[in-house]
């Protein structure tokens, strides 16, 4: 896992939001890396963590909840700019664009879709 991490973050933009995801938090007793330590990878790894549980919906929607609100925070402090290409970040509605458009973005700078 380690290796792999080291080429995700190599090939990936310095600003990828990465949460590693601790599934099957409902079965504790078959566990096989404590919450330490998962959490302990998590934070040497700059990476976001949960443990969650489908079977009982644990932290589920919480995990993309917190996924999007730091990509949102990064855009909306100007470290990641959904305009620019590879930035990874696509709206899927042209209006929506202009309704989260980041704070230090110009009126007018945002280009509609001739889609």
């Amino acid at each position: 896992l380690i290796s792999k991490m080291t080429k995700y973050q190599m090939l990936a933009s310095q600003n990828i939001v990465i949460i590693l995801c601790g599934n099957k938090k409902d079965l504790d007793a078959d566990r096989e890396v404590t919450f330490l330590e998962a959490s302990r990878f998590a934070q040497e790894n700059e990476l976001m963590f949960l443990e969650t549980s489908a079977l009982t919906g644990e932290n589920v929607e919480e995990a993309f909840v917190q996924c999007a609100r730091k990509i949102l925070n990064k855009i909306e402090s100007g470290e990641l700019d959904p305009e620019r290409m590879g930035s990874g970040i696509q709206y899927g509605d042209a209006a929506l664009r202009q309704l989260r458009s980041p704070r230090w973005a110009q009126a007018g700078s945002v280009q509609e879709c001739g889609c």
